[in-house]
C-alpha cells in the first residue's frame, strides 16, 4: 500500500494569526472607546497656570465624546475651562529657556564660569557648582560665599516658579586616593548632606514648592574626570542642579508631581 503524501495545509497557521490579529486590534479599540482625560487633573492644570481662569462651557475631546464619554456631563454643573494647552507648553518652554538665559548671564558677568557653569540640553537646565565654591574640605555646611550664589540662583527659580517641574539636586565627590575606594559610608554621606544643604537653602529661600525639589547623593561613582590629579579631582567635586519643565500633557492625564502638590494642599 503507498503511503499518503502530505497534504498542502502548510498555510493553516494564519488562519488562528489572523484572529489573534483581528482580536487585539479590537482590544485597542475597545481601549480608546473607554480613554479618558480626567476633568478634575484638567481644571487643577488650568487653575494652576492661570488662578483666574475662567470656565466655559468647552468640551474636552477623549475617547468618544469628552472626559468622561457622556454627553450629559459637558458644560453641566461642572463647566471646563477653555484653556489652550499647546500655547501654554509653549510658554513653560519659552520659561524654562529663559531661565537658563538668566543663570548663564549671571554666570558670565560676576566671572564665575570656573564655580558655576550652565547648560541646556533635551529642555533641561543644568547647573554645576564647583565644590570649593560651596563647601571646605570634606564638609558638608555651605559656605558664606556659596549662600551668596544660591540667593541669586533662588530670584531666578522664582522668576520661572510657574514653568518648573522639578528641580533635582546631586552631590557628587572624587576619590580621594587614585588607588583606594573612599570609604562609602563617609562618601555617601557626604555627598548627600552637601546635596540636602543646598537643597534646603532653596527650601527655605525660594517660592519652589518642597515637592519640586529632589537631593541625591551619587558619591564618588558619577565622575567626568579621572581622579589621578588634584585639578581632575577638583573637576569631580560638584554640586550639580537638573531643572526640568512642567509638562502639561502628563499633568492632564495625572502622570506628573503636580498630584502630589495637590494632596498636600500646596498652592501651585
Amino acid at each position: 500500500m503507498k503511503k499518503k503524501k502530505g497534504g498542502g495545509g502548510g498555510a493553516n497557521w494564519m488562519d488562528p494569526y489572523g484572529d489573534m490579529v483581528t482580536l487585539l486590534l479590537c482590544f485597542f479599540v475597545l481601549l480608546y472607546s473607554m480613554s479618558t482625560i480626567s476633568e478634575e487633573n484638567w481644571k487643577a492644570l488650568v487653575m494652576s497656570f492661570n488662578p483666574e481662569a475662567r470656565t466655559t462651557q468647552t468640551e474636552i475631546v477623549g475617547g468618544n465624546n469628552g472626559p468622561s464619554s457622556d454627553p450629559e456631563n459637558v458644560g453641566g454643573d461642572n463647566p471646563i475651562p477653555d484653556f489652550d494647552v499647546e500655547a501654554a507648553q509653549e510658554e513653560i518652554d519659552d520659561m524654562i529657556y529663559a531661565l537658563y538665559e538668566a543663570l548663564q548671564s549671571y554666570s558670565e558677568e560676576e566671572g564665575m564660569q570656573n564655580f558655576l557653569s550652565v547648560e541646556f540640553d533635551g529642555g533641561k537646565v543644568y547647573v554645576k557648582f564647583n565644590e570649593t565654591t560651596f563647601f571646605a574640605g570634606d564638609e558638608y555646611a555651605l559656605l558664606p560665599e556659596a549662600e551668596d550664589v544660591l540667593a541669586r540662583v533662588c530670584g531666578v527659580l522664582d522668576s520661572a516658579g510657574d514653568a518648573i517641574e522639578e528641580i533635582r539636586i546631586q552631590g557628587h565627590t572624587a576619590q580621594a586616593n587614585p588607588d583606594r575606594r573612599n570609604n562609602p559610608t563617609v562618601d555617601r554621606f557626604l555627598a548627600s548632606n552637601r546635596a540636602t544643604n543646598v537643597l534646603l537653602y532653596i527650601q527655605n529661600n525660594s517660592s519652589i514648592q518642597p515637592a519640586r525639589l529632589v537631593s541625591e547623593g551619587m558619591g564618588q561613582w558619577r565622575p567626568v574626570a579621572s581622579n589621578d590629579t588634584a585639578e581632575t579631582r577638583a573637576l569631580n567635586r560638584r554640586v550639580e542642579m537638573i531643572i526640568s519643565g512642567r509638562n502639561l500633557e502628563q499633568e492632564m492625564l495625572g502622570n506628573s508631581i503636580e498630584s502630589y502638590i495637590t494632596i498636600t494642599g500646596e498652592d501651585s
